[in-house]
């Protein structure tokens, strides 16, 4: 009796031990990492819609700074917007063929409230025969449009819903260039006239940020610096608005 409770004990305890030896060098098991969130693909259709302020990096066409009777020539005043600031809203459509890389079209329409030196006189020589007459600074309620072609460069950061980003542009810009001039009309009359609108050539650069609110919308904010053609002519851009990703 007494050797068979002893096989017994010994066979248990193997069978423990071999047991117990078993689960330890069973090598442990490895939990794999979440994949990231795509939050920025390849072959993405971006549209976006902004809120702008445009300002005007030379000082606004007024009677104070010009001389009054003669196209604004030698004085460093903004020829194309004519205004010192406007707001407006635009809309940017791209497509990222991948996740770093995007062209697309850009176009904004900004409520210039345009300025220019306004003068009216009527006389015979030297003497004043008609009343009233002035000397002053008129405005003028103007729609400066733009359209352009651009290309994006992207950077998603890591997994998260940031991606700052850069781009260039170029195309054309309307709406504003009008040419203010005051001339002598048959009977000494001192007339102010403004010509019509000019279309010219406009490069863009800026850069901002994105932040993926879902994986099809996102809030913008960027700054851009842009030069048109002729003296002066230059402005800034801030822009804030959605966009929209598919």
């Amino acid at each position: 009796m007494k050797l068979f409770l002893s096989v017994g004990c010994a066979l248990i305890c193997s069978l423990v031990s071999a047991r117990a030896g078993s689960e330890l060098s069973s090598p442990k098991e490895t939990i794999a990492p979440a994949p990231c969130q795509g939050w920025y693909r390849d072959s993405e259709w971006d549209l976006g819609i902004s809120g702008i302020y445009a300002f005007t990096a030379a000082d606004y066409p007024k009677f104070e700074n010009s001389n009054g009777f003669l196209p604004l020539s030698e004085i460093e005043v903004d020829r194309y917007l004519e205004t010192d600031h406007a707001w407006g809203g635009g809309i940017d459509a791209k497509y990222f063929f991948k996740r770093f890389f995007g062209v697309g079209f850009e176009g904004f329409v900004l409520d210039a409230r345009q300025s220019y030196a306004d003068v009216f006189v009527a006389a015979i020589g030297s003497v004043v025969v008609n009343q009233p007459f002035y000397f002053r600074t008129s405005y003028s309620r103007e729609a400066v449009g733009s359209a352009l072609a651009t290309f994006t460069l992207r950077y998603p950061m890591g997994c998260s819903r940031f991606a700052p980003y850069v781009w260039l542009g170029g195309g054309t810009i309307f709406g504003g260039g009008r040419v203010t001039r005051s001339e002598l009309r048959p009977g000494d009359a001192v007339v102010t006239f403004r010509s019509g609108s000019k279309t010219e050539a406009i490069g863009q650069v800026g850069g901002g940020f994105e932040v993926r609110i879902t994986q099809h919308i996102g809030w913008t904010n960027d700054f851009s610096w842009n030069v048109v053609d002729g003296r002066d002519n230059n402005f800034g851009m801030a822009r804030t608005g959605i966009n929209f990703a598919f």
